[in-house]
């Protein structure tokens, strides 16, 4: 009986999970879906392939690839040495720089991005990909560090020493033990990275001041239409990079695979 719960609880939740899918690719994938009809009356796919063929679609999904792709390299270059020595060393200050780092994580965007705003347009990075790009570094920057740093204070320095005793450079121990080692932990913190980026609404509406267009600013933008159709075959080719992102990092997802590194 005890089973039959558990399977019937789980079977409920992944429906529930499956549910704003499913009535997203019944309406992009249809017409002619009036209530009270169970199910769409005529399959289509005019809606998505109109939607692959807008040029502004086109550009707002170049656009957030490109801002998600590099806030994710950045925020791993910039979150790995401070991760390293948040995770491997005690010195005075630290609890201090913690607090910092967690700070972007409870101050309400809106602030945020009203005092990046203001900065940006003094300085020119107002409107512009480069300074969405260093707005979304805010929010990115905490959750790659703290990854990072939870997978440093479980690195072993001695493979680098036992590097450096056999002749290995810096940058050679750097690629080749401490990269390699790290690879997990790696691919988590870019993952997190890109899909805070990804689903920027606020930041972006805010710096980009309405002159660089990304998928959720197009989607919400849609939404506000009352499209049906258009706010769900946006939703799906919104859902689809984040997907793909994850499947390809998911062997370094897996909890057996991380502990075979440490």
């Amino acid at each position: 009986m005890k089973t039959f719960t558990f399977h019937a609880s789980r079977l409920a939740l992944y429906t529930l999970l499956a549910a704003p899918l499913g009535v997203f690719i019944l309406y992009a994938f249809s017409t002619g879906w009036f209530f009270p009809a169970p199910f769409p009356v005529e399959w289509t796919n005019t809606a998505f392939a109109r939607a692959l063929q807008d040029p502004r679609t086109l550009s707002s999904l170049r656009d957030s690839l490109v801002i998600a792709g590099a806030v994710s390299l950045l925020s791993v270059v910039i979150g790995f040495p401070a991760a390293r020595a948040l995770g491997l060393r005690r010195f005075r200050g630290r609890q201090a720089a913690w607090i910092m780092l967690y700070l972007p994580t409870v101050v309400p965007p809106l602030a945020v991005g009203m005092g990046l705003n203001i900065l940006f347009l003094q300085i020119g990075l107002a409107g512009t990909i480069p300074g969405i790009v260093l707005a979304h570094l805010v929010p990115a920057l905490p959750y790659v560090t703290f990854t990072l740093a939870g997978a440093f204070a479980r690195y072993d320095e001695a493979y680098e020493f036992q590097a450096w005793v056999l002749g290995a450079g810096a940058w050679r121990t750097l690629f080749t033990v401490t990269l390699r080692m790290l690879a997990p932990s790696l691919a988590v913190a870019a993952l997190f990275a890109f899909l805070i980026s990804w689903s920027q609404y606020l930041l972006t509406l805010l710096i980009g001041s309405g002159r660089v267009i990304t998928l959720p600013v197009l989607l919400f933008s849609a939404a506000a239409g009352g499209n049906p159709v258009t706010i769900a075959v946006l939703a799906l080719i919104f859902l689809a990079p984040p997907v793909l992102v994850i499947l390809l990092t998911a062997r370094h997802l897996h909890g057996d695979e991380l502990r075979e590194q440490y």
